[in-house]
């Protein structure tokens, strides 16, 4: 009997989702038989510190939470802050006849699934319940056909779970000792930092090269029109047959790659230019071609996070949280996913909002189908794409915000992969003459036109290049035919400079693991998110950029750890742990290979198979125990040039040049946020020639004292260097006069006469009628006037010294304002945000600057700048900030109740004073100072208590 059967005949089904937001969705699907809760998650996992380890467990095992001697027995403990959850699930199944687990359908959710179970341990039959939407439909088939757990699945995850705290428990220890302390390293993590460091070493090794080429207006002489221009562009291709160098063809070093190419400098293009302006044109050659453009396969997560990034700023994190609430509450299908295949239903759906929405000269006679690119995917998924049998259009959805504009982007996509191809034509036209000097000059131009949009009526993909042109862009040129003359209308030299290779941002690093077969999609959002929380890497704009703290630990991986970091060897990883997933390999041999080095784990795959035995490599175990042959200093140390090194320290990074202790020594820190392409020798030098950062802007005329700019911790100021015999402490001390800069200075461009200006606040305005003091004072909240007790803010930071009595006196006739203070002016303007559509603009808060769009905050991050933030990194930022929901309230810990204690001391006291009323006054003064330090005690303890509770 079908568990649905069943379930018309009374009795209680618990079925368990992952989170609560799902729970309530699915509960209103199924009938009054069925309770649904949630795990919240993973309810057990590896311990996190040995004191979780259960204490019949000694050695290493404490240590890694893992039994290496004994088959990598794993060590599981439920989570504490998941032991009230589980309480709760034992006593509904307790009260209950069935067991439905409907985690995810993915390793994770089946790795979910096993852990319910082995906790839980039911008495009554366990459904593993398995669906990739959530809708009514879904729910119920799936009830309706319920599975049994997939060991196989659970091992798979299993051995990975077992291998990732392997490699970080063992390999980052040795990044503490050797680097800096609480620094992690990760079997993937590791080689995403290193990618983001190669390119960066690329930008560093790059040369620039300098080319010119020409670009000529030429014109038909026929009057034009939107569909025969009158004239077209076109650039110079070759001088003499010889293709002119364009900026492929020159290295990283600044050097041509071939010598079969024309390099253009400056003095020849523009002589060229000149020699070319009486010249007559003739078209060449003109060469038409079909144009041809398929749509793009449905989403699946990788391509979803690289679209989300280009078309709504989103970083991986960002649209794989916003995708989770559409999923949850039933608008997408599962979102992670290695799938372009989309079910028949799906198909159905597409075709016929098709045929409603663009009618049915877009719809192609049969289906399209999507075979899957992706080596190894994890299973049988669909693509990502709306749910149900009928997809709701986005206005038909009700959603808003990101919801909104994500779901908008997955309906278009989809909709879009079911329609006709966009056709169209592609035409070449090569135009030649001679200058008056004999040579030949050939110039080209490219043209593309659109007869027929298909696909691209309901979307068009973006592009990583911001300066490419979008499939949908057409370039129409003159109708021209071969041997028609064409006049020169302007010809004018045009100078390039190669650039270097781009650093990745969120979306190209996610492409480029999956390229490299590194990793799951599931994982790649994590994988990002935690290089950036450890410090690894910091966003300029959209760019990751490392910090000199990576090139360290890069360092150190590539000479001591060379084979974990290599890009091949963790792509066979990955195919040897699918291969554990099928059950075509065992987990504890290959484990066995991994960590004690018996046979080659990067050889496993094809021995296995008989193909052979493999490379020999060393254990994890064996590399991670031979530390003295790592030279500290050594990995940490960079030259710079001219004797100047760049070192990672405890602290920081820091240049120096010299030896210690040493006459001539040099050293100066390095700004936390400047990109290591950007540490050139000559900005070494700058900062040496400033011990301390210190700026020496002059002499004060008056005091005689040396006045210098300096960045604080709480930002750039300036002070005075007071004489080394002023007394510093005592009565007679003297402070050294101090202000911070305006938000609009800086260490490097602030004047004496401004240092002077900005030392001689607070600037006493005058005195009001009753002879009550006005000044004009810089705090920590911005500008403000103060009159005794009374605080008035001020708009700018100009006002303090150039506001007036008159005006100061006016501004405290209003009445105060309560609460917030006027708003200030925005730092700067950003644009409209893709998602709010509202304009978005930076401004100066409490803890800093912010973007906002009105009604989401987000805070500039560490490698962001008022000046060189973007309007698509602001975007981006007020997203993440969406996508993480608004502050969650922590609750602070109940002071315990003392009532019941007073009063028991209370009647202690009395009964003492009873028995006791002839005590001397001073054995009483001895009992006051007792319970004064008893109550002082108890105050110190309760404040412990609360301090303990609060989070970190």
């Amino acid at each position: 009997m079908s568990p649905t059967s069943e379930t018309a005949h009374g009795g209680r089904r618990l079925v368990i989702v992952e989170s609560p937001a799902k729970a309530k969705t699915i509960k209103g699907y199924l009938g009054p038989g069925y309770v649904v809760e949630a795990s919240v998650g993973h309810i057990r996992d590896l311990p996190s510190g040995a004191a979780e380890v259960p204490e019949k467990y000694t050695g290493e095992v404490r240590r890694l939470g893992v039994d290496v001697e004994h088959d990598f027995q794993p060590i599981y403990v439920v989570n504490a802050d998941k032991k009230a959850q589980v309480k709760k699930l034992k006593e509904l199944l307790a009260e209950s006849d069935e067991l439905f687990l409907a985690t995810d359908e993915d390793r994770e959710g089946e790795a979910i699934a096993w852990h319910l179970q082995e906790v839980l341990k039911p008495k009554v039959p366990v459904h593993r319940m398995v669906f990739h939407e959530i809708t009514k439909d879904a729910i119920r088939a799936a009830v309706a056909n319920p599975r049994e757990l997939n060991q196989r699945m659970v091992d798979a995850q299993e051995t990975r779970r077992i291998l990732d705290r392997l490699y970080g428990y063992e390999v980052s220890p040795v990044l503490w000792k050797k680097v800096m302390p609480k620094l992690s390293a990760g079997r993937v993590q590791s080689v995403a930092t290193r990618l983001v460091v190669e390119r960066e070493r690329e930008r560093i090794a790059f040369r620039s090269a300098e080319y010119w080429d020409l670009t000529g207006t030429f014109s038909t002489g026929r009057a034009g029109d939107p569909s025969d221009p009158s004239s077209l562009t076109a650039r110079l291709a070759a001088v003499d047959g010889k293709r002119v160098a364009q900026g492929r063809d020159f290295g990283a070093d600044g050097r041509l790659k071939s010598d079969s190419v024309l390099h253009l400098d400056e003095a020849n293009a523009r002589a060229l230019a000149a020699s070319l302006a009486d010249t007559r044109f003739t078209v060449r050659s003109v060469e038409s071609k079909p144009y041809r453009r398929s749509p793009y396969a449905p989403f699946r997560t990788t391509t979803l996070q690289q679209e989300a990034s280009r078309k709504l700023g989103f970083g991986a994190k960002a649209t794989m949280q916003v995708a989770q609430k559409l999923y949850e509450n039933g608008f997408i299908t599962y979102m992670r996913t290695d799938s372009t295949v989309l079910s028949e239903t799906a198909v159905a759906a597409a075709r016929a909002q098709v045929t409603q929405l663009y009618g049915a000269d877009y719809l192609p006679e049969k289906p399209r189908v999507y075979a899957g690119k992706v080596k190894n995917a994890q299973e049988a998924h669909e693509a990502i794409r709306p749910s149900g049998d009928r997809f709701r259009t986005p206005a038909e959805t009700g959603l808003t915000g990101d919801q909104f504009k994500l779901y908008e982007l997955i309906w278009k996509r989809t909709v879009a992969s079911q329609m006709k191809d966009a056709t169209g034509n592609s035409v070449t036209v090569k135009i030649g003459g001679s200058s008056a000097d004999g040579r030949d000059a050939e110039f080209s131009a490219s043209g593309k036109t659109i007869t027929f949009h298909g696909f691209m009526k309901a979307y068009v993909e973006g592009a990583d290049d911001p300066n490419a042109e979008l499939d949908d862009r057409e370039r129409r040129l003159p109708q021209v035919a071969e041997g028609d003359a064409l006049a020169a209308e302007e010809i004018t030299a045009d100078g390039h400079a190669t650039k270097p290779p781009a650093r990745y941002t969120e979306a190209t690093l996610v492409k480029e693991l999956e390229e490299r077969e590194i990793g799951r999609p599931s994982t790649y959002a994590s994988i990002i998110g935690t290089i950036l929380d450890r410090g690894y890497v910091f966003k300029k704009g959209t760019a990751l950029v490392p910090s000199f703290l990576s090139f360290a630990v890069v360092n150190l991986l590539e000479k001591h750890f060379g084979r974990l970091v290599d890009y091949d060897f963790t792509a066979r990883m990955e195919d040897d742990l699918d291969r554990i997933a099928r059950g075509e390999a065992q987990s504890v041999p290959w484990l066995k290979r991994f960590y004690f080095g018996e046979g080659d784990v990067s050889g496993a795959a094809a021995a296995d198979a008989g193909n052979g035995d493999g490379d020999h490599l060393g254990g994890l175990k064996e590399l991670v125990t031979d530390l003295g042959a790592i030279d500290a200093r050594e990995i940490s140390s960079f030259p710079v040039g001219d004797g100047i090194v760049l070192r990672v320290g405890r602290y920081g990074a820091y240049v120096e040049r010299g030896e210690r202790e040493q006459e001539g020594y040099q050293k100066a820190d390095v700004p936390e946020d400047l990109a290591p392409d950007e540490l050139t020798v000559e900005y070494a030098e700058e900062l040496l020639a400033r011990p301390s950062g210190d700026f020496e802007l002059g002499t004060d005329p008056v005091s005689g004292h040396q006045i210098v700019a300096k960045a604080g911790r709480y930002g750039p100021y300036v002070t005075e260097i007071l004489p080394e015999d002023t007394p510093k402490t005592g009565k007679n001390a003297v402070k050294p006069r101090t202000a911070s800069l305006f938000k609009t200075m800086s260490l490097d461009t602030v004047t004496l006469e401004e240092a002077l200006q900005l030392m001689s606040l607070p600037r006493v305005v005058g005195t009001d009628a009753e002879g009550v003091e006005i000044t004009a004072q810089n705090g920590r909240y911005g500008p403000y006037l103060k009159k005794g007790t009374d605080s008035r803010s001020l708009t700018s930071e100009d006002q303090l010294f150039s506001i007036t009595l008159e005006e100061a006196l006016a501004i405290y006739a209003q009445p105060k304002q309560r609460g917030r203070a006027a708003a200030k002016p925005p730092l700067k303007e950003l644009g409209t945000d893709p998602v709010s559509e509202k304009p978005v603009v930076v401004k100066d808060g409490r803890f800093g600057p912010y973007v906002t769009d009105g009604e989401t905050n987000a805070t500039l991050r560490t490698g962001d700048s008022v000046e060189t933030i973007t309007p698509e990194r602001g975007y981006e930022l007020l997203a993440e900030k969406r996508a993480k929901g608004p502050a969650k309230k922590t609750a602070k810990k109940a002071p315990a109740k003392k009532t019941a204690a007073k009063k028991t001391a209370a009647k202690k006291t009395a009964a003492k004073k009873t028995t006791a009323a002839k005590k001397t006054t001073t054995t009483a003064a001895a009992a006051k100072k007792t319970t004064a330090a008893k109550t002082t005690a108890a105050k110190k303890t309760a404040a412990k208590k609360t301090a303990a509770a609060q989070p970190e």
